[in-house]
């Protein structure tokens, strides 16, 4: 049985109209973040579960690794500026949640008030951590990706969303 020869199919992204452009490349990057930020999400939920914590949404996770980080108290400001949020209600809502869990504490720098880590949310994460080591990082691992070109597609993926960020405010102009 001789096998026929695939058609040439062009990139792999979601919407061939919008791959039909001057930068092709473009709409496969989109369709990747798209199924990678899904997976991303899923995983997050799925981890912080078998770590032990209560039922977060993938926002509540990030903000908690987030406000853990290097120990110190952050603004609501901080958070959004951070992790680019631009509906602050949400993240408001997610640290109110997260607060009421016992895992964050409210706190004031001046006149603004901050969010820390709670003996119980640090330990969550510590638990959380331990467990992506387990399952993410020794799959990932296993690919054999040179971690520099990681950190290469984490640097482009970085300096492509300040170029969504501009376009999205050339389009709020219009």
């Amino acid at each position: 049985m001789t096998k026929k020869p695939l058609p040439d199919i062009g990139p792999v992204v979601s919407s061939a109209h919008l791959a039909d452009s001057a930068l092709p490349a473009l709409s496969e990057v989109e369709f990747a973040v798209t199924m990678m930020n899904n997976a991303y999400h899923r995983w997050m939920v799925r981890c912080m579960t078998a770590a032990g914590g209560p039922t977060m949404s993938p926002l509540e996770v990030l903000i908690l690794h987030l406000v853990h980080h290097r120990g110190r108290a952050k603004t609501l400001a901080e958070v959004c500026l951070i992790l680019n949020i631009e509906d602050t209600h949400l993240a408001n809502y997610a640290i109110r949640k997260l607060t009421q869990a016992k895992l964050l504490k409210a706190g004031r720098k001046g006149k603004e008030k901050t969010v820390e880590i709670t003996e119980a949310g640090a330990a969550l994460c510590t638990r959380y951590k331990e467990v992506r080591e387990a399952l993410l990082v020794r799959a990932a691992r296993q690919l054999g990706h040179d971690p520099a070109d990681i950190s290469r597609v984490a640097a482009l993926l970085r300096a492509l969303s300040g170029s969504y960020d501009q376009a999205a405010r050339a389009a709020a102009a219009l």
